[in-house]
């Protein structure tokens, strides 16, 4: 393991106002307990969240040989993670049959995205002899599992262990915010312990107001663009994988030190075809949807895959609201998005 110092966790957690706390335990019944903000430019965690939890993500354990996925949710995390794995993997896709996580990667933020009050069910469910193994797969996978590790993070730059990009090879993915918004509502609708049941437009303003778990978005996505220089960052973008996911393949590919003929860039876009992604037990968490932890009427795991989607969720009224908010969160910066693309696969 890299840095054997301890770093304390350099911000202070604070309370949300009264009034936006209680619109949130209102809204989404299943954070009882609320949200906290966690950082400088105020990204949401679970109000349960203790101080000792940030400071283990901050000192997360690290390893040259790991490769990270960082995300904002719903930004094409999974599909990004399942290329990822198999082009570090040499394409083993024997290997691939098995859940993405926590079988092959570690989501190392979930305890903090968690209400522990509304996740004690889940959690109490590890009484046998396997205990502290399924708690570790349920709270976001073992942090020691011997290398290499396949970690996956929302958590932004400024709260992962600030070694990390001086340690291991991270892959970023950004994705337009309002398709990332129009997602993320469909995965609170989904999801049994988030309880949202509001609409689209009272989503929208949660996420404008960046008053949801894992966000804001915007700051998130600044943050990485502006650290995409670095040897160790390969900065991708959802839209780029929805136009032609072949280039951006060989792109990822040679940032793991890694070079596929065409015939295999060809057979790995294939199986990361969304119409074949979809279908793929191993990511789209078909076992959530058996237990009852997902509503069995609202969707799947993986959704659509595109982009423009938003047109279909968006009000003009909704649209103009949005644009607005983007280009005041946007000054100052030369990161930009697309929003329609003329074709996709």
């Amino acid at each position: 393991m890299m840095g054997s110092e301890r770093l304390p966790y350099p911000y202070k957690v604070t309370a949300l106002k009264q009034k936006t706390h209680a619109k949130i335990t209102n809204d989404f019944k299943g954070y009882p307990n609320g949200l906290v903000s966690c950082n400088h430019w105020g990204y949401k965690l679970s109000a349960t969240v203790t101080p000792e939890e940030l400071e283990d993500l901050y000192n997360y354990p690290l390893d040259p040989r790991d490769v990270w996925v960082v995300t904002s949710p719903k930004c094409g995390t999974t599909w990004t993670q399942e290329m990822v794995w198999l082009l570090a993997n040499d394409l083993d896709y024997e290997g691939a049959k098995t859940k993405l996580s926590p079988g092959r990667w570690n989501f190392m933020d979930f305890p903090a995205i968690l209400d522990k009050e509304s996740a004690k069910p889940l959690v109490g469910k590890c009484d046998g002899p396997e205990d502290e193994i399924r708690k570790h797969n349920l709270l976001g996978g073992d942090p020691n599992r011997p290398s290499p590790r396949f970690v996956k993070s929302h958590l932004p730059m400024s709260m992962n262990n600030p070694r990390l990009l001086d340690t291991c090879k991270v892959v970023y993915v950004a994705r337009n915010l309002k398709d990332a918004c129009v997602s993320y509502y469909h995965h609170h609708r989904l999801i049994r312990g988030v309880a949202f049941d509001g609409d689209m437009e009272m989503f929208m303003d949660y996420f404008m107001d960046g008053n949801l778990v894992s966000s804001p978005f915007i700051e998130h996505m600044i943050e990485a663009w502006n650290l995409r220089h670095h040897p160790n960052m390969c900065y991708v973008f959802f839209e780029d994988m929805k136009r032609d996911l072949k280039p951006q393949i060989h792109k990822v590919a040679k940032f793991l030190g890694k070079s596929y003929s065409d015939e295999q860039v060809d057979e790995l876009a294939s199986h990361l075809h969304i119409d074949n992604f979809k279908k793929n037990p191993y990511v789209n968490k078909e076992d959530d949807k058996k237990s009852g932890e997902f509503h069995k009427d609202r969707g799947n795991f993986i959704r659509k895959g595109k982009t423009g989607d938003w047109k279909n969720h968006f009000t003009p009224e909704m649209d103009a609201r949005f644009s607005r908010f983007m280009a005041e969160k946007m000054k100052g910066t030369d990161l930009s998005f697309v929003e329609e693309l003329d074709k996709q696969d």
